[in-house]
């Protein structure tokens, strides 16, 4: 399968995965000439704090794909991949981080999607259920979980 988009679900984790996820996105991707997606999702509260925080212009278009642009992550991540010589865009969405991201590859025709996830207990998993599961399940593509390094 030849890749054209590969979308890169960027959200509440830490900093320190950000570069794990970069370096298995970068493997996958390749000398494939695809366009890296970096998609991130902001929960409700976080996107009124973000817009706030940002302090956007009164001229500016404030969008969820604005303020993800003007995130720190999006940005390092945009300068990392600018830097490999691989074609690098953002989407921003509000609500429900695993629908969100199956919506974004949805939209964008993603023919990968990558997602981070930590080890969780299969009582954690039940009670607080998983982001990354529900985007395994119900993505419209193929989906590579990169799991933290254990610690």
């Amino acid at each position: 399968m030849a890749l054209e988009t590969v979308l890169l679900a960027v959200g509440g984790e830490s900093d320190d995965r950000y570069g794990r996820l970069a370096a298995v996105t970068e493997d996958i991707v390749g000398t494939s000439n695809a366009t890296v997606i970096l998609g991130h999702v902001f929960s409700e509260e976080d996107y009124a704090e973000t817009v706030d925080r940002l302090e956007f212009d009164d001229d500016t278009e404030v969008s969820p794909d604005a303020v993800a642009g003007r995130n720190v992550p999006i940005r390092t991540l945009r300068e990392r991949f600018e830097a490999s010589d691989i074609d690098v865009t953002h989407r921003g969405a509000v609500g429900d981080r695993a629908a969100q991201i199956v919506s974004l590859a949805k939209e964008e025709d993603a023919d990968l999607v990558v997602v981070g996830g930590r080890r969780r207990s299969p009582t954690g998993k039940a009670v607080f259920g998983s982001t990354a599961q529900e985007i395994l399940l119900d993505a419209p593509c193929p989906v590579t979980y990169v799991r933290r390094e254990l610690e």
